[in-house]
């Protein structure tokens, strides 16, 4: 069963992903490399959502799947946001970070399903 725990801590840290980005695009330096901001299974959330204490039956839900389809999803756009960033492009990157871009559209689906699952405790 998953831990209620692991999902609201997932919530607030994948909220401070914004803030991070943001401060790539402004400063130009960055805290983590744009590699391991792409894995999914870097983060505390996908250590855990990879990890064993999900049991393999839980592991088989829509819940589970869906979010880990979209934590992946997120990874992807948060690192090509730090692309951008990266490569000067601070236009590029704030218009994903902004309301309608693409980050801010993963981000609400991947917390909104996380709400969901927990929903289900």
């Amino acid at each position: 069963m998953a831990n209620i725990e692991e999902l609201s801590k997932a919530i607030g840290a994948h909220g401070l992903w914004k803030m991070r980005l943001k401060t790539m695009i402004d400063t130009g330096k960055f805290d983590t490399p744009i590699e391991t901001i792409r894995m999914d299974d870097h983060c505390a959330f996908g250590e855990w959502l990879y990890g064993a204490t999900i049991t393999p039956k839980e592991k088989t839900t829509t819940h589970y799947k869906t979010v880990k389809e979209l934590h992946a999803e997120f990874h992807k756009t948060a690192a090509r946001v730090a692309e951008f960033a990266a490569a000067g492009n601070k236009a590029a990157a704030e218009r994903m970070l902004g309301n309608g871009g693409e980050f801010a559209a993963i981000s609400t689906k991947l917390v909104n399903a996380i709400m969901a699952w927990k929903k289900e405790y």
